[in-house]
């Protein structure tokens, strides 16, 4: 008999209000934000998916209480690129547009759906998904994202932050900048450096802030620094192009890719021999399905696997490919309660590596008290 879906609940996380908000260079990031969805099959089996949103999940929401979920009941989870086809391609067909179901939104559902189908996937074969995926090992390499400006944050209030997270035994420190002059930025810059010392890794994250100019600049007065890569470095409106033209100018390794939409997008960076370093996120556009394919397309150009958000679950993609290189973690419970809390097994992070947990699927299991406590039920 075919396994198909039978249920499909769905809820909203949200992290408590942030009485001082974590902000980068032209954006405050919320403490949580995501779309949690659990489906269940004819088996009996459950896996979940995740949607991350920085702006406002409404149109997410919407799109769910408008009866998307019509479309999954009767499906088979074991088809994971029938399913996220069937659900993308409505971005270009007059039902959205009827139904009132936003691109992005859409772009999101289609990721989480596709996380929970292939979770549902590796349980019911009964082994990880970094194994289904590929299995090249069974640890990554992680860094912590610190440094946020914060209202009246000084650099000794940073020298402080950085100090408590290297006697954590972290050993990737990335650093917000492109919120203040370059100057004072390289002022920061220089405190984590001379915090973490020489032998640590330093990433350093501009999100997209900075022009052509000062970027080219940037990466002249980072050189003393050694940063591992530069994220993320130019304004959005033509950084594919000048991306590359930066990388003309810097032996800095360039990091992109969370802001893309598609896994087009990426592979446009890709052809352009834009970046070293590709930072797609499965549960922002493309879950695995996708993700799969951005991983083997950067093996095969050369460029590093190093995606945005969710450590635990991206993980499982990192540690299938040898292009994997790094997953996000964010090790501050008041910056992200979720990746503290909402797992009753998180696997573990020490001096510097993520172990991937043995169980199948995911390898998460999901705390009930986490779900009732950030969790707002939406169907």
């Amino acid at each position: 008999m075919t396994t198909t879906i039978t249920d499909v609940d769905v809820f909203i996380l949200r992290g408590p209000k942030d009485e001082r908000p974590h902000w980068v260079s032209n954006f405050t990031v919320p403490t949580a934000n995501e779309i949690l969805l659990r489906v269940r099959t004819s088996d009996g089996v459950e896996g979940f998916g995740l949607a991350t949103s920085y702006t406002d999940a409404t149109p997410i929401l919407n799109v769910f209480k408008s009866g998307i979920t019509e479309r999954l009941i009767g499906a088979n989870p074991l088809a994971p690129e029938r399913i996220y086809e069937d659900l993308f391609s409505l971005t270009s067909k007059r039902l959205a547009h009827e139904k009132g179901w936003g691109r992005e939104a859409l772009i999101r559902i289609s990721a989480a759906v596709d996380v929970a189908c292939w979770d549902i996937i590796g349980k019911m074969a009964g082994i990880p998904l970094y194994q289904l995926f590929g299995g090249y090992r069974d640890q990554v390499p992680y860094y912590v994202t610190c440094a946020y400006y914060r209202d009246g944050k000084d650099l000794a209030e940073l020298r402080d932050e950085i100090t408590e997270l290297k006697e954590q035994g972290h050993k990737g420190f990335k650093a917000k900048v492109g919120g203040m002059e370059l100057a004072q930025d390289m002022e920061r810059l220089e405190v984590v450096r001379d915090v973490i010392g020489d032998d640590l890794e330093l990433m350093v994250d501009v999100n997209r802030a900075w022009d052509l100019e000062t970027a080219t600049q940037a990466a002249e007065a980072l050189i003393p620094l050694r940063p591992r890569w530069l994220e993320e470095p130019l304004r959005w409106a033509d950084d594919r192009r000048e991306l590359k033209l930066l990388s003309q100018r810097t032996q800095i390794p360039l990091s992109a890719g969370e802001s893309e939409l598609t896994s087009y997008g990426c592979r446009s960076m890709l052809e352009e021999h834009a970046i070293q370093i590709l930072q797609f996120d499965v549960t922002m556009f493309g879950g695995f399905t996708e993700g799969r394919k951005m991983a083997a397309l950067c093996e095969l150009n050369h460029v590093e696997v190093t995606p945005h958000h969710d450590c635990f679950i991206h993980a499982q993609l990192v540690a299938s490919t040898p292009a994997g290189a790094y997953v996000e973690a964010f090790t501050n419970p008041e910056r992200d309660p979720l990746q503290a809390e909402l797992y009753e097994n998180p696997p573990k992070l020490a001096d510097g590596w993520l172990t991937l947990n043995d169980a199948p699927g995911l390898g998460l299991t999901l705390s009930e008290d986490a779900v009732s406590k950030f969790g707002e039920r939406v169907l």
